[in-house]
């Protein structure tokens, strides 16, 4: 029995994983926002009603709709023995090294009885404020003197509602990220415990990559096309040592089907993050992406290499072709490539920054967009898809679409 049953990115989703968003996006501020990686600060009651739209519109489709912090909540009720473990693992992430505020913030958290708002509260951060004033001030530090009651000393994680990153589903098994910046490679952490202790996934999946290796690697990147052929972005927040790691892992796993990695080489900025803001699969023969990408793009063949018995060895060798023609290759099909917005220069930079090509494919031909990206969105139903569109004003402001706020645990196979 597998947890994870992954090995497309079009076939009919049938459960996904979600974060609604919370209070953590109530603690950006305007002097933390390039720190935590956010351009501007959403308006979270709207924020909050948007996701809540995308997550009805899912269910809507027959998918079952699971959640980050519910998953997590329940690891510390069925286990009430880690409690202890997940506290102090946390505060050490979060960077507290002071004797006084690692007992104090275990204490405070400690303390919080409710699993699920144990949960929420280490996602939202923690200030200097919420802590025990007279225990704070049994013994003075300068420490207390220079800092401000609003400092933090856990730092919100206002990325999360972007479920997508943290780990890959592939196949029966997942990618377990260590992640660009220190501010999202905290998020890993309830993943962790989710597959190591939840009833549904302790020991029901195959890990391919940990959160504990040294190279940055996020599920943005990662693409299934089919349960052969993995493509994974090699960008601004996945690189190429990661991408040598996972694919030894995969190719030395017998259970494993894929044999093949397409490693594709896009632009490194903010605007293309992720292979999956720039190219994403609609259809079995269609693929929506960003013009922008094509004049540097390169294209890698990643296979297992011919030294015997060696778990390190690796044939890679570039491809040199069209994005359609290598496509179609590979898929065994004649490939359409819909370029964003029709290919208008403006209006395909405009709608790529709020991620018109980040669709979210639930089922052959049917995704999910943002309303706002309305060129993009009509120059795919002209393409025959049908398109479910949902509302993004507050929630694009993260840069991040339907598919980076998703990640798949099962898709018909």
């Amino acid at each position: 029995m597998y947890a994870i049953k992954v090995d497309s990115e079009i076939k009919k989703l049938k459960k996904v994983l979600l974060h609604r968003p919370g209070k953590e996006l109530l603690n950006l501020t305007p002097d933390t926002l390039s720190e935590l990686l956010f351009d501007d600060i959403p308006y979270l009651p709207v924020a909050q009603k948007e996701h809540d739209y995308f997550a009805n519109l899912l269910k809507e489709n027959g998918i079952e709709v699971v959640y980050l912090e519910d998953l997590m909540a329940e690891v510390l009720m069925f286990n009430p023995g880690i409690k202890e473990k997940f506290l102090k693992q946390f505060i050490y992430e979060a960077g507290i090294r002071t004797p006084k505020y690692k007992n104090l913030v275990y204490e405070y958290l400690n303390n919080i009885e409710d699993p699920k708002e144990l949960v929420l509260k280490t996602m939202e951060g923690i200030q200097i404020g919420e802590l025990d004033r007279e225990k704070r001030e049994i013994e003075k530090s300068l420490v207390d003197l220079v800092s401000e009651e609003s400092k933090f000393l856990a730092k919100p994680m206002p990325n999360l509602y972007f479920t997508r990153d943290p780990f890959a589903s592939i196949g029966h098994g997942v990618s377990l990220n260590k992640m660009y910046s220190v501010t999202r490679n905290r998020e890993t952490i309830y993943a962790e415990y989710i597959f190591e202790y939840h009833p549904e996934y302790k020991d029901q999946l195959t890990l391919y990559y940990d959160r504990y290796l040294p190279h940055h690697i996020e599920g943005g990147d990662v693409l299934n096309l089919n349960e052969h052929i993995l493509a994974i972005g090699y960008s601004q927040r996945t690189c190429p040592e990661a991408i040598d790691q996972i694919a030894k892992n995969l190719f030395k796993d017998k259970d494993c089907k894929i044999d093949t990695i397409l490693a594709f080489n896009i632009p490194n900025s903010r605007a293309f993050m992720h292979l999956d803001t720039v190219f994403t699969q609609i259809d079995y023969d269609k693929f929506t992406y960003h013009p922008g990408i094509m004049e540097t793009l390169q294209v890698f063949e990643i296979t297992e290499g011919d030294v015997p018995d060696s778990d390190e060895d690796l044939n890679v060798k570039e491809i040199n072709d069209s994005l359609e023609n290598i496509l179609s290759h590979y898929l065994g099909r004649q490939i359409t490539l819909i370029p964003c917005a029709g290919g208008d220069k403006i209006a395909s930079e405009r709608e790529q920054w709020n991620d018109g090509s980040n669709t979210l494919c639930i089922a052959p031909g049917v995704v999910v967009v943002y309303d706002r990206n309305n060129e993009t969105n009509e120059v795919l139903r002209n393409h025959g898809i049908k398109v479910l569109e949902m509302p993004s004003a507050e929630l694009s402001r993260g840069r991040g679409g339907p598919r980076c706020m998703s990640m798949p645990l099962e898709r018909e196979m």
